[in-house]
């Protein structure tokens, strides 16, 4: 399936992001699949749009969207068939049918962890930003966070000074700078990140669109980092989001008379890893490495030739970007064999990715 198409599935009516998901769990072929599965007024939406397309309501969004994309080199449109697509993000409940990005894709493909916090930090909030974005970016990771003021806008500028990547996911329209006083890091992150928005061109900022964004910032890692955050915070959304979505949660300690500090404080004694170093941080999340690792090589003398996810599997969860980057299948196809593997009760689906059954 194309952009186009996944895009027209999230606008159609009655059509969420967690209804999508449902339905694409029972990987529908397009149209027809489709066409079966889908509520009546969607349905019928649909079928106007293939047969009709002139006389949809949708054609002009179409059409602006496959002009967007072909307006300049560094505009890109992710959907879940795109080979670029984020396959962290299909852990999730309700993920976007389609993101613009915009920037180097390239970054990717490096594991990704979300730094978030505090709108008003402190010097020394401000300081363990820096320390640990850079720290993070030397050793190969991609910073993610939403080009916030404060905590993340900070992170995800030291780690592009030391040379590394960073990923920015909006909670506007791809195209809509905000807060505006982060008109450079915006143009940094273009060249020299990547830019991501699950809305279209010229979206303004709305307050119910950044706890969706957090979504996606959690999704898209496999760590989350909480710097600085206060008893009443958009941190402690991403924090709970983290937990959800199977995410290893991170936190640095701060004083007890420090405001700013009585959110980590609370997750802290909700039992979020506490970490006073980046090393720290990188010792935790040394599993991530060890489940990227290399296969074993196959057992010639096997035969028959045992399926290679089962190979890969065992009772500790293994993320399917992880099962991806492994075997080489796309996203669909491993998500395919997986569903046969679970049907025939050999693996099953838990917090933080797939396990093999005894």
């Amino acid at each position: 399936m194309t952009a186009r198409e996944w895009w027209l599935l999230g606008r159609l009516p009655g059509m969420g992001a967690l209804q999508l998901a449902r339905l694409r769990a029972q990987a529908p072929a397009w149209p027809e699949g489709w066409l079966a599965l889908l509520p009546g007024r969607a349905r019928q939406a649909l079928r106007l749009w293939l047969e009709h397309p002139a006389r949809s309501p949708f054609q002009a969004e179409l059409e602006a969207l496959v002009a967007w994309e072909a307006a300049a080199p560094d505009h890109h449109l992710l959907y879940p068939d795109h080979e670029a697509w984020p396959a962290l993000l299909d852990e999730l409940p309700d993920p976007p049918p389609l993101l613009w990005a915009r920037g180097d894709l390239s970054a990717l493909g490096p594991p990704r962890l979300a730094m978030v916090g505090s709108r008003r930090p402190t010097r020394d909030g401000l300081h363990n930003a820096a320390h640990f974005a850079r720290a993070m970016a030397e050793r190969g990771w991609c910073v993610v966070s939403g080009m916030a003021l404060g905590i993340d806008g900070r992170a995800q500028t030291a780690a592009l000074e030391a040379g590394g990547t960073s990923l920015a996911v909006l909670g506007s329209g791809i195209d809509v700078i905000y807060p505006r006083q982060h008109g450079a890091l915006y143009e940094r992150l273009r060249h020299a990140g990547l830019l991501l928005s699950e809305h279209p061109p010229g979206t303004c900022p709305h307050p119910g669109y950044f706890p969706r964004r957090n979504r996606i910032i959690t999704g898209l890692s496999r760590g989350v980092l909480v710097v600085e955050a206060a008893e009443r915070s958009g941190s402690l959304v991403s924090a709970r989001l983290a937990l959800e979505q199977g995410r290893d949660l991170f936190v640095l300690p701060g004083s007890l008379h420090n405001a700013q500090a009585r959110g980590c404080l609370q997750l802290l004694r909700q039992g979020a890893t506490l970490v006073t170093h980046p090393e720290e941080l990188l010792e935790e999340l040394g599993h991530w490495e060890g489940a990227l690792a290399a296969p074993p090589p196959p057992d010639e003398s096997a035969a028959p030739a045992e399926e290679p996810l089962l190979t890969l599997l065992s009772e500790v969860p293994t993320p399917l970007d992880a099962l991806v980057a492994l075997t080489g299948l796309s996203v669909a196809e491993c998500q395919r064999r997986l569903l046969g593997l679970e049907l025939e009760g050999r693996v099953t689906a838990a917090s933080g990715g797939w396990i093999r059954l005894p």
